[in-house]
């Protein structure tokens, strides 16, 4: 995308801006249900700024524009950002103006004439708005527009909200029937003293129904609203998604089906006494919309969902092995990719192989594709070599693509959609030599993931008190990342999946069994490369018997690895590793031999074999 465009973009909105009095626009990274991957169609913020990070926030004047976004997206949007008007505003980083501050300056030095800025109240929610226009009412007076979106104006072929098929997710992989959910999600409504609830988020109405569709890249979910009554329910979606075989299913669960576009009339027309509305995931229209009493409490549909039953957990152990089937396949590949009649030679450091980063991205994908039950990534393959690793959430296109070479590091961040299971590893690989540096950095994080992965804690400690078992060994040289280490991850459903997060801000979700969430540390050095391991774990019991009997006290819990692939031993400085690291990484590695070789030809099962050899 030109710079050109995106000042051609910005007159066409400051053309309505001035015909409508307002004095701003503010556009989100989200759609009309909160989501953090959106389809096309909300991409607006993308198509205003030309950034197409996950997160983050445009705001447009008459005069000025900026973009707030966290630490994971800083690199890429300086880059994407620049030659436009658009300012970076890095979020928390001591000095950065919050939204409403910026507005109030700009405002003042403008001298403007407007004091309205504007939003589209389906894709904020009620809780952000409303904190919203308390700021902007104290920075100076600002007002707040809410029915307004000037991309139908301007955004001339604005993709339209997608129709994919919807599929039904097997019982046998579901664990659970729809029928149970339903009554699950009813007895927590009642000890929330709620009748019934909108469900906006996509992934816990995909959860409910046990339905999954295709509508956003990546994520295996579709659009729709889902109305909750003590007695009802009733699926607003459009009904050429519906084939006959789903539609059957949903008459079958008694589950009404109307319009997408009606879900307002729906709120309207709600007949019960209360109805639970979660600020956080409901819109500000929506949250208007309804006229009986609003139950403003969090939703208890992520709750259950978190929890994951037998079925899924199998689900999860399967998918691990084809996945790191493919992971070993690609990781042997690779190996001998990156060697070259000049691997021992002065000018090896210099000589760039056939492969690039799309290209392994691709090999790596093909080779996903082979396993049973794939359906897609799980997010957009992070290939990051030496440089590019330092950029958090680095996407190669073809104007940054670059060769890789027999030395130096590989950050790969990947993950993949299968019907039984949703993957997420990161492995940092050595192509060749590296530096003592590299090595050094590497360390530290091995040595975070691994003291994090050891970790026995009590049942409903939060992984804000575990975060800084990761972040320990570099925070006492200066170092730390600002990103979180670590996510729920779905169960063949979004690859984020909250409220439980391990990460410095506080979280107040309980951890208890049955739990999937990944461990993430790393380091990044800009310019120079950058170093994550990730594996998905699981929340399991721990065992007992060591513990000293202390009557009435709570279970410990423990993170059992689910990911099956190696941690590239080459780039481990071993004086740093304890012994009981060292034992960690060795049962680890034994683990992953023994789970895998059956599923490898005898080639496959010696490169494994030595990539897996005790240190």
């Amino acid at each position: 995308m030109t710079n050109n465009i995106i000042a051609q973009r910005l007159e066409q909105l400051r053309e309505v801006l001035r015909r409508e009095r307002l004095a701003a626009f503010i556009f989100p990274s989200t759609d009309a249900h909160q989501s953090e991957y959106v389809a096309d169609h909300w991409k607006g913020r993308e198509w205003i700024s030309g950034f197409n990070g996950s997160a983050g926030t445009a705001v447009v004047t008459l005069d000025s524009a900026a973009l707030w976004t966290d630490s994971r997206y800083f690199l890429a949007a300086e880059e994407q950002l620049r030659g436009t008007e658009f300012q970076l505003m890095k979020l928390k980083i001591e000095g950065t103006p919050t939204i409403a501050e910026w507005l109030n300056a700009q405002l003042t030095i403008q001298n403007s004439q407007f004091t309205e800025v504007g939003i589209d109240g389906m894709c904020f929610s009620a809780a952000d708005t409303e904190a919203l226009v308390a700021e902007l009412r104290q920075q100076g007076g600002l007002t707040l527009r809410t029915n307004f979106d000037p991309l139908r104006q301007i955004w001339r072929d604005r993709p339209t909200i997608p129709l994919a098929p919807i599929e039904i997710q097997p019982s046998e992989l579901a664990g659970e029937s729809c029928a149970s959910k339903l009554q699950r999600i009813r007895q927590a409504l009642r000890e929330q003293h709620a009748d019934g609830m909108l469900v906006s988020a996509l992934d816990d109405i995909a959860w409910t129904l046990n339905l999954r569709g295709r509508d956003v890249h990546c994520t295996p979910v579709f659009v729709a609203y889902l109305l909750l009554s003590t007695t009802s329910a009733t699926l607003y979606i459009n009904k050429e998604k519906l084939s006959p075989e789903v539609s059957a299913y949903l008459k079958e669960n008694h589950i009404d089906v109307d319009d997408y576009q009606n879900v307002k009339q729906g709120l309207k027309d709600y007949f019960e006494y209360n109805i639970l509305l979660d600020p956080s995931e409901t819109s500000y229209t929506l949250m208007k919309a309804a006229e009986r009493e609003v139950v403003r409490q969090e939703s208890p549909i992520p709750s259950l969902k978190i929890v994951k039953n037998e079925a899924e957990i199998r689900g999860y152990h399967e998918a691990m092995l084809r996945d790191g089937v493919a992971m070993v396949r690609f990781l042997k590949w690779l190996e001998t990719a990156m060697e070259s009649p000049t691997t021992k030679t002065e000018t090896a450091m210099e000589s760039p192989t056939t492969e690039t980063e799309m290209s392994i991205d691709r090999k790596l994908t093909s080779l996903r594709a082979e396993q049973p039950l794939y359906r897609d990534l799980s997010f957009d393959t992070i290939a990051g070599y030496e440089a590019h690793g330092a950029i958090v959430h680095y996407e190669a296109t073809p104007d940054t693509d670059i060769p890789l070479q027999p030395h130096g590091l590989l950050l790969l961040d990947s993950g993949a959609q299968y019907q039984d299971g949703t993957t997420d590893i990161t492995r940092t690989i050595a192509l060749g030599p590296v530096s003592a540096e590299q090595r050094h950095i590497y360390t530290l994080v091995l040595k975070g993931h691994i003291a994090l992965s050891r970790a026995v804690f009590p049942e409903r400690t939060t992984g804000t008190q575990l975060d800084v078992l990761a972040r320990q060994f570099m925070w006492r040289e200066g170092l730390n990342y600002l990103h979180g280490t670590g996510h729920g991850v779905g169960s063949y459903l979004s690859v984020h999946e909250g409220p439980h997060q391990f990460r410095m801000e506080w979280k107040p979700q309980p951890l208890v069994a049955g739990m999937t969430i990944t461990c993430e540390p790393g380091i990044y050095l800009a310019g120079r490369f950058g170093v994550r391991i990730e594996n998905t774990m699981l929340i399991v019991p721990a065992s007992e018997e060591a513990f000293f009997p202390v009557e009435d006290r709570p279970r410990y819990l423990r993170l059992e690895p689910l990911t099956l692939c190696p941690i590239d031993k080459r780039p481990i400085d071993q004086s740093m590793l304890t012994p009981e690291e060292r034992q960690w990484l060795n049962s680890y590695h034994q683990t992953v031999y023994d789970r895998l070789a059956p599923r490898l030809n005898a080639d496959e099962q010696q490169w494994l074999r030595q990539a897996t050899l005790p240190i």
